[in-house]
């Protein structure tokens, strides 16, 4: 019988002042217990490992004007930054309800903000979609706040397991729940040409929609199982091959980037989602209830704007934003993931 102890294993080292994988970065993944080299992160314009920073959080709270005692939502949970931001102005007089379908992040986040002090008393979390927004109103009565984030938090783009980064080695996943619905290899097996072409092209406005599309199908008829993010960004790198070359890297990298995004819209089934989100909210808002709403690309926000006009015609808002709010510059400099947010607001009749 070995009696030996195990041979004692050495955490990986962080490398220098750029370490390249995710896990190497334990410091950030750390905040606690890093806090300086976390702040150094993010004073340099990026984003910590396993954090996300809100955005527009200045602009958000000045619409909302939260008041201690209000009941409200955040319809999006991830990271929870939103969530604590709203939670301050509550001053623990209130409630607030936050959702998410994601079972990993939103079990840390949780976590993070008990730590803060702030318990089932005050804030009540649930794994759920915010589809299901109907389902929070029989726990929480009408709601007199109500944001809802519709960007993909960095904890998952930055975590190469979950599949979310054309950058990095992972699995071609890309689900919020990943113990739920089949994942973006799974989707492109059974998925036609001239279908995927349209997603490309309704998700993402992808302009080489149809050379990605016949490159990927080719690939797939061949034999070839796209399992991976690496290889799926070098179909679309091979697919593109006839950009001249001082254009192509650029070209690429903005076409991984479409085509992540569509396959992610189309196996999380974000349009639909977020349409039936937009047609239960008003009945979930209080008299001068006021909503807020984050998006990310155009095909989001004209949801959201075809909405709010609608209901703003038949009487059901009483005010909306009459244009989008954008970042300030110094928030884009901050965080570059902010330059492509939208928002836009409505308060109940």
């Amino acid at each position: 019988m070995n009696n030996q102890e195990p041979k004692h294993q050495r955490r990986v080292r962080y490398k220098g002042t750029h370490p390249r994988t995710f896990k190497e970065k334990y410091k950030e993944l750390q905040p606690e217990k890093y806090a300086d080299t976390v702040a150094k992160v993010i004073q340099k314009g990026s984003t910590p490992a396993g954090m996300h920073i809100s955005i527009c959080v200045k602009e958000i709270l000045e619409f909302l004007q939260i008041r201690p005692g209000q009941i409200g939502l955040d319809a999006t949970l991830g990271y929870g930054g939103h969530t604590l931001e709203m939670l301050k102005c509550l001053d623990s007089k209130g409630h607030l309800y936050s959702l998410d379908v994601d079972p990993i992040e939103l079990q840390r986040t949780k976590e993070r903000l008990g730590k803060l002090g702030y318990g089932p008393e005050i804030l009540t979390i649930k794994q759920l979609n915010f589809s299901n927004i109907d389902q929070v109103i029989s726990q929480s009565g009408p709601l007199n706040f109500v944001l809802a984030d519709l960007g993909v938090s960095s904890m998952q783009i930055d975590n190469p397991e979950r599949g979310f980064s054309f950058k990095t080695e992972g699995p071609l996943d890309l689900r919020l729940n990943p113990h739920k619905g089949i994942s973006a290899a799974e989707r492109l097996k059974t998925i036609s040409q001239d279908e995927l072409q349209g997603m490309l092209i309704e998700n993402a406005d992808e302009p080489h929609a149809e050379v990605i599309a016949r490159a990927i199908i080719s690939k797939i008829k061949k034999g070839t199982t796209i399992s991976t993010t690496i290889q799926l960004r070098q179909i679309v790198k091979e697919a593109l091959k006839f950009i001249p070359e001082k254009k192509r890297d650029d070209e690429v990298k903005k076409a991984c980037q479409r085509c992540f995004q569509a396959l992610r819209i189309d196996v999380n089934n974000e349009f639909e989602v977020l349409y039936e989100f937009l047609e239960k909210l008003p009945d979930t808002l209080a008299e001068g209830g006021r909503v807020a709403i984050l998006s990310f690309h155009s095909g989001e926000d004209r949801l959201v704007k075809k909405s709010f006009k609608r209901l703003y015609r038949e009487g059901v808002y009483k005010e909306i934003a009459p244009n989008f709010i954008r970042p300030s510059l110094e928030e884009c400099k901050i965080n570059s993931r902010a330059r492509c947010a939208k928002l836009r607001w409505a308060i109940k009749a």
